[in-house]
């Protein structure tokens, strides 16, 4: 656009108020000066838009034709003006967030249930994936803020730890009764959930984990690895809560995260293989890119959950 967006402002107060002394109030400038960017207009624009009279002024068919688009345009801008102090009043606004399901479930869920009770208005939009997937995201801008569990990587990003996570060995007591009966076949050792070291009983069990690509999977066979733990069969499971289900109904050892199975361990229902030495807990918290740009909605829950955190700080206190 070659003409000055200014002269257009001037030139749809003057048309739509007919009156350039009027159009001068209202704009909080001179008369001469209105009547100086009219004329600009006109001479950019080549043709006349006003005709001039001791009454004031009236548009030209050109002039009419010309204050359609303005007035369009300028009603336009008003209604996003106003649309944002509505969403700013109102907290309204878009969220992005990535998140495993099994954060989602057990970390995420009492966090948006809260945070939507204070801001009902904010759009949540949930992407369900891996950690390094949601890490991608981030960096593609694609999501706002992610739930991740601490890589040893965080370049580009900011991260505010949450809670810590501990990942353990599961299983039921009668399936190590049976897996004590069928190794006494060719050793008088009897397997037990207090024994000094669970490392024989992974090897001799069917040990369920995490698919691949996630990256509980690659901390705990890290783990395996520097600890030279060798195991019998290898099952690949696709979601925690299939894991705490299959130890539940005896199909083997799963490795899940102590925090989301407080019930099963405190009701025997499951019972924890200890580990020498254990695996050590890990950081789950928010991340976004440092780079980003945050809209007011994602600064909304930044904040929230740096409360909330704070608030369970002081009560654990």
């Amino acid at each position: 656009m070659e003409t000055n967006l200014t002269l257009y402002r001037i030139f749809n107060s003057v048309a739509g108020t007919g009156n350039i002394s009027r159009s001068s109030k209202e704009l909080f400038i001179s008369q001469p000066a209105v009547s100086k960017a009219i004329q600009a207009l006109e001479d950019n624009l080549h043709m006349t838009l006003f005709i001039r009279s001791s009454r004031g002024v009236r548009l030209t068919e050109e002039g009419s034709l010309l204050y359609e688009y303005t007035k369009s345009a300028f009603d336009t801008l008003k209604q996003g003006e106003l649309t944002l102090f509505r969403m700013q009043e109102l907290g309204m606004g878009h969220l992005r967030i990535g998140v495993s399901n099994t954060l989602c479930k057990y970390i995420l869920l009492p966090y948006l249930k809260d945070f939507v009770k204070q801001y009902p208005h904010i759009k949540i939009t949930m992407e369900c994936q891996s950690t390094y997937k949601t890490l991608e995201l981030l960096n593609q801008n694609k999501i706002d803020i992610g739930l991740i569990g601490k890589p040893d990587n965080l370049k580009g990003m900011d991260f505010y730890e949450i809670q810590q996570i501990e990942d353990i060995f599961v299983s039921t007591q009668t399936y190590l009764d049976n897996l004590s009966l069928q190794l006494s076949k060719n050793t008088r050792n009897k397997v037990s959930p207090k024994a000094q070291n669970a490392t024989e009983i992974l090897r001799y069990s069917n040990v369920m984990l995490l698919d691949e690509k996630n990256i509980t999977r690659l901390y705990v066979e890290d783990y395996f690895t520097r600890n030279n733990i060798k195991t019998n069969q290898l099952l690949e499971v696709s979601s925690m809560d299939l894991l705490i289900d299959f130890a539940k109904i005896g199909l083997g050892i799963s490795c899940v995260i102590k925090e989301f199975i407080q019930e099963e361990l405190k009701t025997g229902e499951l019972l924890e293989l200890p580990l020498d030495p254990p695996l050590e807990k890990r950081s789950v918290g928010f991340a976004h890119s440092k780079e980003a740009f945050l809209p007011q909605a994602v600064k909304h829950f930044i904040n929230f959950y740096k409360e909330r955190c704070i608030s369970q700080v002081h009560i654990l206190k």
